[in-house]
């Protein structure tokens, strides 16, 4: 009998370069990591494989918190379910890191979106997926329904981002943060094409560039 691989060849080989190149180069920085870590900033991805929060801000072990999960959704501070994963996640963030900055990172192409917006299976009423997007509803509920079909997508993508930021400020200790100064929200969207980010204004609410006239390879 075939005894099972106990890794992926692909992670198994990762880990091995890991430990010859990295590991050995931060060998110092995972020592110190090891008695404890104090990450100023918390980043609500989506758990999309190709949008990596520690790559996309090019972060080293133990300088950002992050949380992901499908379509980088906060809920509505809530007590009454069972499970509160993301929930969990901000409050360890907060109450028990005390994070300085809170980062919800939409992006471009968002499956779990995509699949919200076409009513595409397997989002029966039923099902987990289903039913962690129904969150959407409010956001895909306020928009004006214009453009083309594209176009609508990438507003609720960013929309999305917007009410995950409302749904924060209904944690009442976040929003005492928040009001004293000691925590500050952040939205921002990347362009997994065109590797754009967009940062959100506070004030305008509209997403503009990080960085006015980059210059990436291949544009």
């Amino acid at each position: 009998m075939v005894r099972p691989a106990m890794l992926p060849e692909q992670l198994a080989e990762g880990y091995r370069a890991f430990l010859r190149e990295r590991f050995a180069r931060e060998r110092t920085r995972y020592q110190r990591l090891a008695e404890g870590q104090k990450p100023e900033i918390m980043v609500i991805g989506c758990c999309d494989s190709r949008v990596s929060p520690e790559v996309i801000f090019d972060a080293s072990p133990g300088e950002i918190f992050v949380a992901r999960n499908v379509a980088n959704l906060v809920p509505p501070y809530e007590t009454a379910g069972l499970y509160h994963g993301a929930s969990a996640a901000v409050e360890f963030a907060v109450q028990g890191l005390k994070v300085k900055h809170i980062v919800v990172l939409g992006h471009a192409k968002c499956g779990g979106i995509q699949a919200y917006a076409g009513a595409a299976a397997p989002l029966t009423s039923g099902d987990f997926i289903g039913n962690w997007l129904s969150l959407l509803a409010p956001a895909a509920a306020a928009m004006e329904p214009t453009g083309d079909a594209n176009e609508r997508l990438r507003r609720l993508e960013l929309a999305t981002v917007d009410m995950s930021l409302s749904n924060l400020m209904t944690f009442p200790w976040l929003r005492k943060l928040v009001e004293a100064g000691k925590l500050t929200l952040h939205g921002a969207y990347f362009g997994v094409g065109d590797g754009l980010l967009l940062v959100r204004d506070p004030e305008t609410k509209e997403f503009r560039r990080m960085v006015e006239n980059e210059s990436l390879t291949g544009r």
